[in-house]
């Protein structure tokens, strides 16, 4: 087999096996046991972020337990502790793609951002959506914008909706007609 063809199959079996992480792919049972708890027993804070915390123990780092972890804290309206989540699901979503560590470093030609279909490149730019959102809702609104000026540089087509948290940014002070 040619270097380059074995190069490009194992980027392909990678991707896949970071791409099925983002499913659930290689989460140990008892880790998926405690996220379906917590989810389950969402109404008792206390019980579910046992179970969340118990997850990431089994499974320490993996997408599923840190979007579930992220969701969580966000809609219990915890966003210091959702943007923290945000920051890890960065890290994980760089490292999986092969991309600069920190998200200002990214650009459009380090990914496929305008491929909607790309499971990673796309965990990368929820994740930077989230972390802009979590930064204008904590006040830190240079921040916010910077990230969603990052996301329209990497998705200039804007499928994945930053435009909308730019109009908040742009509307901000002025009165509502």
């Amino acid at each position: 087999m040619q270097p380059g063809i074995l190069n490009d199959l194992q980027t392909a079996t990678e991707e896949a096996v970071l791409a099925s992480s983002l499913l659930g792919g290689g989460l140990p049972r008892e880790a998926e046991d405690h996220l379906a708890l917590a989810g389950l027993n969402y109404h008792h804070d206390a019980v579910a972020e046992k179970h969340l915390h118990d997850a990431q123990l089994l499974a320490p780092g993996h997408a599923a337990v840190l979007i579930g972890l992220y969701r969580f804290y966000f809609y219990k309206g915890r966003l210091a502790e959702a943007l923290e989540i945000a920051r890890l699901c960065l890290v994980k979503a760089a490292r999986g793609n092969g991309l600069p560590p920190a998200w200002q470093d990214v650009g459009p030609a380090d990914g496929e951002f305008g491929r909607f279909d790309k499971m990673l490149p796309r965990f990368f730019l929820f994740s930077l959506k989230g972390y802009a959102y979590l930064q204008m809702r904590l006040g830190a609104l240079d921040e916010g914008r910077r990230a969603v000026m990052k996301l329209l540089e990497l998705d200039p087509s804007d499928k994945i909706g930053a435009g909308v948290l730019l109009g908040v940014l742009e509307r901000m002070g002025r009165e509502d007609d």
